[in-house]
């Protein structure tokens, strides 16, 4: 078996075999018969010069050949063999080709930072109520200030005004604000401190490179 890259008649579909001596021979004495229709002739002489040949119109030229001239099919097709050719490749979708970009942009990032790993600087400190428990934990301290307070202005008015129920009312809205506002307070220093120890670190890293 032969696999080539010329073309002959040229790229006729079906079977396409290479050619031989007994072929070429058979096609240059039908391309001068008279008695063969002038576009098969035609066909014969051109099919002559080339080193592979379609089975088809190879067999259309014998079909049209008087039986008493043309060869034997096994001995015309002796020592030919069958031409295989390659396939054209797939093209590529414009989805698929956008997706194999972001893949490889993915890839090259990834990489990227696989090599800078141990080169950058790393962020120990998180950010403040960067997680849901945090969050979470915030909020029931402000509600607890918040209840204290009130409980504590409430009870305080209570005494300090002979039990009179709008007295102890404002002084229990008073102690709730009150508690809001220590809560503001401690919430306005730890963010301080947290900035603080973000900015300690950032410079003993530089320091430290």
């Amino acid at each position: 078996m032969v696999s080539e890259s010329d073309n002959p008649e040229q790229n006729s579909s079906g079977l396409i075999i290479s050619n031989n001596d007994s072929i070429r021979s058979f096609l240059l004495s039908a391309s001068e018969d008279l008695q063969i229709p002038g576009e098969l002739r035609e066909t014969a002489l051109n099919l002559s010069s080339l080193n592979k040949v379609p089975y088809k119109s190879i067999r259309q030229i014998w079909v049209g050949s008087l039986p008493s001239i043309r060869p034997d099919l096994f001995r015309l097709f002796s020592g030919s063999e069958f031409v295989f050719t390659s396939p054209k490749p797939r093209e590529k979708s414009e989805e698929l080709k956008a997706r194999l970009r972001q893949l490889a942009e993915r890839a090259e990032r990834d990489e990227y930072r696989e090599l800078v790993k141990d080169i950058l600087p790393k962020s120990s400190a998180t950010e403040p109520f960067s997680s849901y428990k945090d969050q979470l934990g915030f909020g029931l301290h402000v509600v607890l200030i918040m209840f204290t307070g009130y409980l504590v202005g409430y009870l305080a008015f209570r005494a300090l005004f002979s039990h009179s129920t709008a007295m102890s009312a404002a002084g229990g809205i008073l102690g709730l604000v009150c508690g809001m506002l220590v809560e503001t307070l401690l919430f306005i220093i730890r963010s301080s401190n947290h900035d603080n120890k973000s900015s300690a670190t950032a410079s003993k890293q530089k320091k430290n490179q």
